[in-house]
């Protein structure tokens, strides 16, 4: 991604995830999804043999030589709120720790919105858990929109 920002500190680099990345990438998506840890050596090794459809796309901020963040992007038909047939989605988004309030997950949606318009997109949807009022902050403070709560139900068969 050609997207480079600042806003206090060095400047971030925003980059496609390569082969070389998957031990930070996979670091990264453990901090974010703990549940899954089972599964993220697979979904990775299946993203970059292209057998799996979802993300469609890993974009990777870098502070300098170590990573601070990234994005997991997909094209979906249908998101919530959403009309246009033909949605960017922001499947997952995380930044360190220590990284945070200093524009990185701001260059990360920056260069999200970027690849959705690359991509034949007028939309960008994302969504968080009813509790992650720190995360429905940042989306608002980027110009999301909150469109819908939901409480979703399953039960064994």
């Amino acid at each position: 991604m050609p997207f480079s920002g600042s806003v206090a500190g060095p400047p971030v680099r925003i980059s496609p995830a390569a082969p070389a990345d998957a031990a930070v990438w996979r670091r990264m998506r453990h901090a974010l999804w703990p549940a899954e840890a089972g599964e993220h050596d697979g979904d990775i090794a299946g993203f970059f043999a292209g057998t799996v459809s979802r993300p469609a796309a890993v974009l990777l901020a870098w502070d300098g030589e170590r990573a601070v963040g990234f994005v997991e992007l997909s094209i979906r038909e249908y998101a919530e709120g959403c009309y246009s047939g033909r949605v960017a989605f922001l499947e997952g988004w995380y930044v360190e720790p220590d990284a945070r309030g200093r524009g990185v997950g701001a260059a990360l949606v920056r260069a999200t919105e970027e690849w959705g318009r690359a991509q034949g997109c007028t939309e960008l949807g994302s969504d968080t858990q009813l509790e992650n009022t720190a995360s429905a902050g940042a989306h608002r403070a980027l110009g999301f929109e909150e469109v819908e709560r939901i409480v979703c139900f399953r039960k064994d068969l």
